[in-house]
């Protein structure tokens, strides 16, 4: 008899969970999954000691370090606004920042071309080439974003808009066609001087040269057998209105103030290449570029 009243028991419990609604079954199961969390946070919490402690701030003290100085400086920037300091007064305390952002520039450009160069040499030259491929689509999709974020920032916060300071502006503002931004990229990729590409980057420039243009016949100034003098002043003013100059922009070569990193991640990558190829005559220099890597990674890790 308790065998058979039990599986009717369990027969009349499982028609009621079928009838449940779906809305039900979640709640159940969302009350279940905050159980078993809500078990392991006093698991976790019974098994935190001094130790654990430790051990997390020393694993961890670089971002805590870093998220508590950030905090630290937006305290202190809108408190010392209260003050109203001046420029100079700006510039001496923004100075020990200034430094740090001088170091870590210092050292970009022979990160760069050291980790490129000795990744690229330890490659396989077909995985190689495909890295290579990647990395230059790469910086040039990043760099279509970088300068479309840019524009939607500009359109949205108009910097400079409602600034006390008087900024003089000489000539007018240069009209970028696409083709020759795109050109210039491309340009760009195969610097012509190596070390001027560390501070130097191809950029086009844009120029007016004046075109006559006329849009009429030649001038004449008898415009019937006996013309009067009148009729001829206004003829003539009338021609010369159709003949004038015009400005044409033409675009001419020129340079920007600027790193030239697409065309040092090209070379990096290819000399690269050539030394992986090169094997054991490439073995010197490899090694060379790996010692410089782990240098520069070292003072990087010392600066921050």
């Amino acid at each position: 008899m308790s065998e058979r009243q039990t599986n009717i028991n369990s027969l009349f419990l499982n028609e009621d969970s079928a009838k449940r609604s779906p809305a039900d079954n979640r709640v159940q199961r969302f009350q279940k999954a905050v159980r078993k969390r809500a078990g392991r946070a006093k698991k976790s919490l019974s098994s935190i000691s001094r130790q654990s402690v430790q051990s997390f701030f020393k694993k961890n003290a670089f971002v805590l370090l870093t998220i508590f100085a950030v905090i630290l400086g937006i305290i202190l920037g809108f408190t010392l606004r209260r003050y109203k300091l001046s420029y100079r007064e700006i510039k001496y305390f923004s100075f020990p920042g200034e430094l740090l952002m001088r170091m870590l520039q210092m050292l970009v450009l022979p990160l760069i071309v050291s980790s490129l160069v000795s990744g690229m040499a330890a490659l396989d030259s077909k995985a190689s080439g495909k890295m290579g491929i990647r990395a230059v689509v790469f910086y040039m999709v990043t760099t279509v974003i970088a300068v479309f974020i840019g524009i939607v920032m500009v359109m949205i916060i108009h910097p400079g808009k409602g600034s006390k300071v008087d900024l003089h502006r000489e000539g007018k503002i240069e009209q970028v066609q696409a083709a020759d931004a795109f050109m210039d990229l491309i340009r760009n990729m195969f610097p012509p001087n190596l070390v001027e590409a560390c501070f130097k980057q191809y950029k086009t420039n844009y120029d007016t040269r004046k075109v006559m243009i006329t849009t009429s016949s030649p001038i004449n100034l008898t415009t019937s057998t006996e013309p009067s003098m009148m009729d001829n002043i206004t003829e003539a003013f009338k021609k010369l209105q159709e003949l004038m100059l015009d400005e044409e922009v033409i675009p001419i070569a020129g340079s920007a103030n600027a790193v030239n990193a697409l065309g040092l991640v090209v070379f990096s990558i290819a000399f690269g290449l050539v030394i992986g190829n090169m094997k054991q005559k490439g073995r010197a220099l490899k090694e060379f570029f790996d010692c410089l890597n782990e240098a520069i990674m070292r003072l990087v890790a010392i600066i921050i």
